[in-house]
């Protein structure tokens, strides 16, 4: 039987875990605390046990689930795993010991895997005697729901480790899309403008009610503020302060004084029962939505755009990431299509005429709008 490892038995891992065993596989899970491995079947039950009450998950299979997961000591206990997938602390020192420790007792053909969402695959490589076996696999949260997983290769990643870790991440349900080993990769990437743009409109005076209106009337299912309220505006800030700072300052990746405000305030959104909007909701979608609209989706088209200039994925990853990971609509080369290269461009080269200093360059054309 196909063996997985996974170690790091927080939410995600956790979450990782259940996806693999689920679909069947043997699961060796381990964690750093001590009380982390203890809990973690007693957590995995507890957590399934309401859909077993609303008969949406049978009791044999829960056991059945459960008894496909062996709990072990350490990643020494590993040696059987096929594929090895971390998810501990984002610091890059720690999991590249992780690896090395991996490395002493798997197979030569083992695939390693990080679940990082922000660090570099190709620095985490570093110092491996095996780097061509090292991958990234993005899952994003709740990992058992969420079908999205960003597959990232460094330069040095072989087929066979890409082939592999993509056939068992299928096999397990999900939606596996190749993407750069580049800030951000696809998903929180593409995001910034969505919530950047938002947070210009605001400080230029728009409402937060005005401005998620306009979105969720054109088919969002959450706006740009709603969405911050939601995951909180601490997170949001640390994933686009750690994107600016990796991208050197660009300014499409400008950090926005109203989002450091609000969490200097401590209105980060549900989890302390205020945000932008929470807890009330958006009201009427203004007169001018359309145009609202427009702005948010045009930065939205270019950022990707520039995604796509650098290599390693393509216009449909891109969109089917986008509706995966945020659950969008439609895509940045679907909107493209939908209002046209024309349309796009004047609306950037409006927005770019009217900048302030600060945002110089943040407007300008992607090569696939331009060329």
């Amino acid at each position: 039987m196909t063996t997985i490892a996974v170690i790091g038995l927080g939410t995600m891992g956790l979450g990782i875990v259940q996806t693999y065993a689920a679909a069947g596989f043997a699961v060796l899970a381990t964690d750093a605390v001590a009380g982390a491995r203890e809990t973690a079947l007693d957590r995995l039950r507890a957590g399934l046990a309401p859909r077993v009450q609303a008969g949406k998950m049978a009791q044999d299979d829960l056991d059945a689930l459960l008894a496909r997961i062996t709990v072990v000591a350490g990643p020494e206990a590993m040696g059987r795993a096929d594929l090895a997938i971390e998810a501990v602390v984002e610091r890059i020192e720690v999991k590249r010991d992780l690896f090395a420790a991996l490395e002493r007792v798997v197979s030569p053909d083992a695939v390693l895997a990080t679940n990082t969402s922000s660090l570099s695959v190709a620095a985490m490589a570093q110092g491996l005697s095996r780097p061509q076996r090292l991958l990234g696999l993005h899952f994003f949260n709740p990992a058992p729901v969420m079908k999205l997983v960003e597959l990232v290769a460094h330069p040095h990643t072989g087929t066979e480790a890409l082939d592999k870790a993509r056939h068992l991440t299928e096999a397990a349900g999900k939606t596996v899309i190749p993407c750069p080993d580049r800030p951000g990769f696809i998903v929180n990437r593409c995001a910034r403008p969505f919530y950047g743009e938002a947070l210009a409109l605001l400080e230029e005076g728009r409402s937060a009610s005005q401005i998620d209106a306009a979105m969720l009337a054109a088919g969002y299912r959450l706006g740009p503020l709603g969405l911050i309220d939601l995951v909180g505006a601490d997170i949001n800030l640390a994933a686009t302060e750690s994107l600016a700072a990796a991208m050197d300052h660009h300014p499409r990746y400008h950090v926005f004084d109203a989002l450091r405000r609000q969490v200097d305030r401590g209105d980060l959104g549900r989890k302390t029962g205020k945000g932008f909007l929470y807890p009330d909701q958006p009201g009427p979608a203004p007169k001018d939505a359309e145009d609202i609209v427009l702005r948010i989706e045009a930065t939205l088209v270019n950022e990707a755009g520039w995604l796509l200039a650098e290599g390693g994925t393509t216009q449909q990853g891109i969109d089917t990431a986008l509706k995966l990971g945020l659950n969008f609509p439609r895509g940045p080369f679907e909107i493209l299509a939908a209002h046209g290269h024309e349309r796009v461009l004047d609306q950037l080269a409006q927005l770019a005429a009217a900048a302030p200093a600060h945002l110089h360059g943040r407007y300008q054309p992607a090569p696939v709008l331009a060329g």
